[in-house]
């Protein structure tokens, strides 16, 4: 008989430590949604103690999320634990994560605690932890590199202290496979059998899918992962490639999930939309070339049989081909029934934004593809006021002139600005007409372009990050020409900027 594992996502939390990976509080409740949509188990929405946002962010989320737990990581401390709780307040399903480090290093040279003031501090934490929530989880930190005596009898007292969950985390990505099975099979054998064993591994040697894999065949019941992967330096285990192993490889494993995994693609899409950081084309399972066959062999091959060279269906992931050919003259009707297939889930007033983008596109281009939808779609996932916005721009370059922009754009309060500058080519000189009018300062920290689909008409997407006093904002735009791509991305990160500011 198969086992049911949970998926705890920690995207929000873990994965947004990633560079270039952070999101405002309207971006994380839009990821929030669209992972209870997905189907996790937990959502563990942030780190309350770390700041007041943090805080905020996990607050909006409690109350937000209904059918799956929402869990707030803390250290093992008295005024960590009261503020993940507080926090979780209104969360229908709350959850404590606690962690302390088990590893001798870590005690030694980040706690400066000893081995026996580890054990007594988790004794403690987690029992007052315990008194507070009902559903606490205790976190051994580094535990690939604990001593394996000392990271039982740590898991035991937490036990003991009331903690029904118990995580195992590589945190370093150090560990091999084999060594996360038999550190698993031994832990499993030692613990209480009413206990939940979590995984939580790191991507530093390319081995977090592999060893969660792994844990999991040895009796792990809870699988900790992120969207694409994404965390802390090489990242932590993807979501996707774990949940579509046990999938596609369900007869080897005999384990399930309550994944809905038609919904993997669109939340990988979300989460790339949301920060600005794209999916690698070679990325298993959501890349663009996951299901791409280039060599003569394997087109004649999949044209015969696709078995022959995929071991799953684009559609289980949630990957649609086109049934249906939209254009100028579709209606809104249509584009709502080809979003539904796609399996988007939108309100009626988005659905009024994706479609009026949608005409604008469709008189430029003469066939909308698929790609061409989820980029309209995720442009306005995460709607947010616009302090500015592009009425009109011309651009003069050339090899014998220098680069020059006129740059219009109309402000909330229907007046117009606009602005002339010159630059090292018509980006720059356009960027340089923007800051003209908003006079706010930002510098540009990153630049990048790239096409949603392929052709001549292609819809190109820009995505643009400024560095503000307040950190580093992502902007991004969409045009099947360039340049407007590139404005309307930096009126974005404006406008996002603009928002975080007013809001401190």
């Amino acid at each position: 008989m198969n086992r049911t594992v949970k998926i705890f996502d920690t995207t929000l939390r873990d994965g947004e430590q990633s560079p270039g990976s952070s999101m405002n509080l309207k971006e994380k409740l839009e990821m929030a949604r669209q992972l209870e949509q997905l189907g996790v188990d937990i959502i563990e929405a942030g780190f309350p103690m770390a700041s007041p946002e943090d805080f905020e962010a996990v607050q909006a989320v409690a109350r937000q999320i209904k059918t799956c737990q929402v869990a707030a990581l803390c250290r093992a401390t008295q005024a960590d634990i009261d503020r993940a709780a507080q926090a979780l307040r209104d969360a229908a399903s709350p959850r404590l994560h606690m962690f302390i480090a088990t590893s001798p290093i870590h005690m030694e040279y980040k706690l400066r605690m000893s081995p026996q003031e580890v054990l007594q501090r988790i004794e403690s934490s987690v029992r007052y932890a315990r008194g507070l929530c009902e559903d606490v989880q205790f976190c051994a930190e580094d535990a690939s590199r604990s001593d394996r005596e000392f990271l039982l009898k740590a898991l035991q007292i937490a036990a003991q202290a009331g903690a029904g969950t118990l995580n195992i985390t590589d945190t370093v990505g150090y560990a091999a496979p084999e060594e996360i099975f038999e550190l698993v099979s031994y832990l499993r054998e030692h613990l209480p059998q009413n206990v939940t064993l979590s995984i939580h591994c790191h991507n530093d040697l390319g081995c977090a899918v592999a060893n969660t894999l792994a844990a999991l065949r040895a009796g792990a019941l809870q699988a900790e992962c992120t969207v694409n992967g994404i965390g802390e330096r090489a990242g932590n285990t993807s979501l996707e490639e774990v949940v579509m192993a046990l999938h596609t490889r369900r007869e080897t494993y005999h384990i399930d999930t309550n994944i809905r995994t038609r919904q993997l693609y669109r939340t990988s899409k979300l989460l790339s939309t949301i920060t600005g950081v794209p999916v690698p084309r070679n990325k298993p399972i959501v890349g663009a070339n996951a299901f791409a066959h280039e060599s003569g062999i394997h087109q004649h091959g999949v044209m015969n049989n696709r078995s022959t060279y995929e071991i799953l269906s684009p559609e289980e992931v949630g990957i649609y081909q086109n049934r249906m050919v939209l254009g100028k003259h579709s209606g809104r009707h249509a584009l709502e029934e080809r979003l539904f297939e796609m399996g988007y889930q939108i309100s009626s007033r988005h659905l009024d934004e994706v479609f009026e983008r949608f005409k604008l596109l469709a008189d430029r281009k003469r066939t909308i593809t698929d790609r061409d939808i989820e980029a309209l779609v995720g442009s306005s996932a995460t709607p947010i006021r616009e302090a500015y916005r592009l009425k009109t721009f011309v651009v003069n370059s050339g090899s014998v002139i220098s680069a020059t922009a006129v740059v219009c754009l109309e402000m909330e309060n229907g007046e117009d600005k606009e602005h002339v500058a010159r630059g090292d080519g018509p980006i720059d000189a356009a960027f340089k007409a923007i800051d003209r009018i908003v006079k706010k300062g930002y510098s540009l920290e990153n630049y990048s372009i790239q096409s949603v689909t392929e052709g001549e008409d292609a819809l190109g997407e820009v995505v643009v990050r400024l560095k503000t006093g307040d950190g580093v904002i992502t902007g991004r735009g969409l045009s099947t020409d360039i340049i407007e791509a590139s404005i309307k991305a930096y009126v974005n990160a404006v406008n996002k900027a603009i928002i975080q500011q007013q809001e401190i």
